[in-house]
């Protein structure tokens, strides 16, 4: 039977026509400044997310990495909500790489002013300097919730009065956007930087970009060539991401409704916690309770469904363009077949 791959929206392939379009894109030597698909590139990417500038970098690593070492000093504490990815996936480059160390405010992702306020150390010499408040919309380990607008508001303007700089980690903006119907313009407004990912959900096999006021872009030209992400011939994969923004935003719609199918259908299985309203987006966190999470992966392997095991005791489900609403509708089936023989062998 053909696999389902539920892993991430990493896993999907170049359609036939960005592939088409990348075989015909211009290309220059972009650390030469000089490939005019990456310039048409980033002046679409910040014109669409209200910003003033754009840098292409080959990932979302490096893109939050970059915003963490322009808006801190060495030694400085970075508030961020409980399983931030710059905390969690990125193999410790934030302490390796731009010195900083993280302090967890709130619970599930998301956290109040208050929340943000406790979490920033007083003024003293023997502390850490708290120095930036990073937001991750939407949040992956949460089962990828979306930031209510006015709970952004007020932890963006009680952060501005604290005089902390602000970053948002926006890898799956596209999908809150589609979630909430608002521009990713309007997402972005309150935030110093920006980071948006074009490898996830919409689907280009490479690429993500730092948004942000032209002086702190320039500085982030330097530090990409330090990080070692300067790229020659590269309009090729600027070129899908450019396809990917034109035709693949307005069909995220089509994967929220698939994972919350999925999880109709998976929260039917025995033992397990999941609440379908409570799926907001792509993403759909299955809790077992009473079974290994990494053996359910592999019982479902067997019957060709993909996922990943994020704790003990909680799978992940990523749908994305390489899935389709049957293939949704299958997968849980599979799935909830899968977990009721674990259960009832347990």
């Amino acid at each position: 039977m053909p696999a389902i791959d539920l892993r991430s929206d990493t896993v999907t392939r170049p359609t036939p026509a960005m592939r088409e379009a990348m075989a015909r894109a211009e290309v220059g030597d972009d650390v030469y400044r000089e490939d005019p698909t990456v310039n048409a590139l980033e002046e679409q990417v910040a014109a669409l997310c209200g910003k003033e500038a754009a840098l292409f970098v080959p990932s979302g690593t490096l893109s939050n990495q970059i915003a963490l070492i322009l808006h801190t000093r060495r030694g400085d504490e970075v508030i961020i909500g409980e399983g931030a990815h710059c905390a969690w996936y990125e193999s410790g480059a934030g302490a390796a790489l731009a010195g900083v160390q993280f302090a967890v405010a709130g619970r599930g992702g998301l956290f109040s002013a208050a929340e943000m306020k406790a979490a920033c150390k007083p003024e003293a010499y023997y502390y850490p300097r708290t120095s930036l408040v990073v937001l991750e919309n939407t949040h992956n380990r949460s089962g990828g919730r979306c930031w209510p607008p006015a709970l952004v508001d007020e932890v963006t303007r009680a952060a501005r009065a604290a005089g902390l700089a602000l970053h948002l980690d926006g890898a799956r903006l596209w999908n809150a956007s589609e979630a909430q119907n608002r521009t990713p313009a309007e997402l972005c407004t309150p935030f110093d930087t920006v980071s948006v990912c074009f490898s996830k959900g919409l689907g280009a096999p490479v690429g993500s970009a730092l948004l942000g006021p032209l002086p702190l872009i320039r500085e982030a030209l330097r530090l990409r060539k330090m990080l070692g992400g300067g790229m020659r011939q590269v309009g090729m994969l600027a070129a899908a991401a450019i396809y990917a923004l034109n035709h693949h935003r307005t069909r995220l719609g089509e994967d929220h409704r698939n994972a919350r199918a999925f999880a109709e259908i998976v929260a039917q299985a025995p033992g397990v916690v999941l609440d379908p309203l409570g799926v907001e987006t792509n993403i759909v966190n299955v809790q077992v309770p009473t079974l290994d999470a990494q053996q359910v992966v592999l019982e479902a392997l067997k019957s060709g469904v993909l996922l990943n095991a994020t704790s003990p005791h909680t799978l992940r489900a990523v749908f994305h363009l390489d899935v389709s609403a049957e293939q949704a509708r299958e997968a849980a089936t599979r799935l909830a077949s899968a977990i009721a023989q674990l259960e009832g062998g347990a």
